[in-house]
């Protein structure tokens, strides 16, 4: 029983945990707050976090999130999901018959002039477009004086 809890926790510390907001929501824009925001575990074994930058007219959405939850609900991701920014693909053969009077929904993805995919694995949380390391040092010595007071 314990050797299987263990197993289970190990596979779920292993996972990568990218932030999952969109920048209508308090916080979500730019600059990032991540205070505000938990993160969410990526259950894929190949998963990538995601920044999706959509531009129209000045003005910019932000879209984070684990590039498995947004496969079933986007058709303009790029084919190449190594670390780094890249643009949208367009396929003109999407979605040949279907009609949406909401422009932001629209499948053939044209409302937004530039919509530029981010990718990042290497690092937890790594979609928030911040270089924030904490120190280890720091939260190595506060762990052990916690431990030590209890």
């Amino acid at each position: 029983m314990s050797m299987s809890l263990l197993i289970v926790r190990l596979c779920y510390f292993s996972a990568l945990w990218c932030y999952q907001c969109v920048s209508t929501q308090p916080g979500c824009g730019t600059p990032f707050n991540w205070l505000w925001y938990w993160t969410k575990v990526c259950h894929e074994i190949d998963d990538v976090c995601v920044k999706i930058l959509e531009e129209k007219d000045g003005e910019t959405v932000i879209t984070r999130d684990c590039l498995s939850s947004l496969r079933g609900i986007r058709t303009d991701i790029p084919a190449d999901h190594y670390e780094g920014c890249r643009p949208a693909p367009v396929d003109n053969k999407l979605s040949n018959y279907v009609f949406n009077s909401i422009k932001e929904l629209d499948i053939y993805r044209k409302y937004y002039d530039n919509t530029t995919w981010c990718f990042c694995f290497l690092d937890h949380r790594c979609n928030s477009g911040l270089a924030l390391n904490p120190s280890l040092l720091l939260i190595t010595f506060i762990s052990l004086y916690m431990l030590l007071m209890t």
